[in-house]
């Protein structure tokens, strides 16, 4: 009576896991994994939502600053210049995110999904706010530093957002439907930040042009202070989700995690997702950060208007809408990991032609034609990485190390963005005199990398079915059986009830499922 009664999915995951990895593959293949039963469409979509789409706010305050740093140059003139902010201000965020990542991570194993999610959202809307009123007693470079300091405490709160809230979406698609559950995940997590970028090259454009290119202090403190009300709407929603069910059946949060055996079930893999992570990001977020630099220079910067440059931004923003709304379905029917691999093949293709033709489309007259090329090499980075390594990084672990393993790989991945804002000027400077070389160079390095990610990717990672998840959990726990780890620990505390979360007691105090 006073027993744990088992659920039928962690029955079936334990016969599952007795089976040969070869008989695991095939039953995966065939759709005969366990997992968890589907929900009615209406009801398995809003928790995928509500912990995805948060991630339109990295989206947005990572590109956003971008078109800030442009104008603050041109506010503050040679202030700007000689100060250290000028330095800090564009990527000091990639530092607070990769923090966040790493300690919400680890929260989102170990607490809780949801209550991670709610916390960063208040880390994040708070010093979004801050950011945008940044004031120093009158003191321009007091002021710098003020919003360098409060743009680290919003990488804070970004970096909440993947380790509790991807790892929450991937494991609500457990209730989807088979054959869409990739696609919907890519569609509430990068397909939201892409449009954060491009919102946040519009919203600019729109202040700038209000502000008729003028009253440029007005300009970037509402562009800044725009981003804090889509994380406010989104809190609202995430007050009314519960724990996916997948992480109060297979979480590690009241159990000794054996991390000696994480690691030798887990590290290698974890080391390629990272690094694939990370040559994505050096790239992708390096070129978005200066895309209004690389326009300034494609027009004259003495005539061209701000609207110009950031009408010009958002349409090479657009870019990347295409590639992540194509490249979703394209990750249920052919399989996130070629998917992955045949996106950035594409890109390493279409970045070599850029670099070789580059003289030639960096004129005024050709920025068209720049626009659409440059557009198209960002495109494919999304359809390929960018869609699916952060799905790959969230569905090649087991629930009760999944948000550790996604924080880490983020992680790595950010530290390459940070890494990449601060090597990439050394690449262009590398061009010497030469404006076609310091135009190039960069190309030529991110489409050698490319080609890096696409051996990685085919080499080392495994194939992601619709119910990896579920054979994920059932590899793992047979393994940590074999080496001596009682997999009873495994699920919520004795005394919840599933569902809740919240430690509240069923009458006779036996655990329901």
């Amino acid at each position: 009576m006073f027993g744990r009664r088992k659920p039928d999915v962690e029955t079936q995951q334990q016969e599952f896991a007795k089976e040969p990895e070869s008989q695991q593959r095939q039953l995966v293949s065939d759709g005969g994994a366990p997992a968890l039963p589907v929900q009615p469409f209406w009801r398995a979509i809003i928790p995928v939502i509500a912990c995805g789409a948060g991630l339109f706010s990295d989206g947005y305050i990572n590109n956003v600053i971008g078109s800030v740093v442009a104008i603050l140059a041109l506010e503050y003139g040679d202030v700007w210049k000689t100060s250290n902010a000028k330095q800090y201000v564009g990527a000091i965020a990639f530092a607070g995110t990769v923090l966040g990542q790493l300690i919400f991570g680890y929260l989102s194993d170990h607490w809780s999904r949801t209550n991670s999610l709610l916390v960063s959202t208040v880390i994040l809307v708070i010093f979004t706010a801050l950011a945008a009123g940044s004031y120093y007693q009158g003191d321009t470079i007091g002021m710098f530093n003020i919003l360098t300091a409060w743009r680290f405490f919003v990488g804070i709160g970004i970096g909440g957002e993947y380790p509790a809230g991807s790892v929450g979406c991937a494991e609500s698609t457990g209730e989807l439907k088979a054959g869409q559950r990739n696609m919907w995940f890519i569609l509430f997590t990068n397909s939201m930040i892409d449009w954060g970028f491009v919102v946040g090259a519009f919203v600019p454009y729109v202040v700038a042009a209000a502000c008729n290119n003028d009253h440029l202090s007005t300009i970037w403190r509402t562009s800044l202070g725009i981003g804090v009300v889509f994380p406010i709407s989104l809190f609202v929603m995430r007050l009314f989700i519960k724990e996916p069910e997948e992480f109060q059946r297979n979480s590690m949060k009241y159990a000794k995690t054996p991390y000696a055996l994480v690691l030798r079930f887990y590290g290698f893999r974890l080391f390629i997702v990272s690094l694939i992570w990370f040559i994505y990001d050096f790239s992708s977020y390096s070129f978005g950060i200066y895309s209004s630099t690389i326009l300034a220079n494609i027009f004259d910067s003495s005539t061209a208007s701000l609207t110009t440059i950031f009408g010009w931004n958002t349409v090479i923003n657009l870019f990347y809408i295409p590639g992540t709304m194509l490249g979703a379905p394209l990750s249920d029917l052919i399989g996130p990991r070629y998917a992955l691999a045949l996106g950035v093949s594409l890109q390493a293709i279409v970045g070599y032609i850029m670099a070789g033709c580059y003289d030639k489309l960096a004129q005024p007259g050709m920025v068209g034609a720049f626009a659409v090329v440059y557009g198209i090499f960002q495109s494919l980075g999304e359809l390929g990485p960018g869609n699916n390594i952060g799905l790959i990084a969230a569905k090649t672990s087991a629930t009760g190390v999944r948000g550790q393993y996604y924080g880490i790989a983020a992680a790595v991945g950010k530290i390459g963005a940070f890494v990449g804002t601060y090597v990439f000027p050394y690449i262009v400077k590398a061009g010497g005199d030469s404006e076609t070389l310091s135009a190039q160079y960069p190309f030529w390095v991110s489409s050698s990398l490319c080609i890096l990610s696409a051996v990685l990717i085919l080499a080392f990672l495994p194939n992601i079915e619709q119910d990896t998840i579920a054979l994920e959990d059932a590899r793992f726990r047979a393994f940590l059986e074999a080496n001596g780890y009682d997999t009873r620990q495994l699920g919520l505390k004795k005394g919840e009830t599933v569902g809740s979360g919240l430690g509240s007691v069923e009458s006779d105090g036996v655990k329901t499922v």
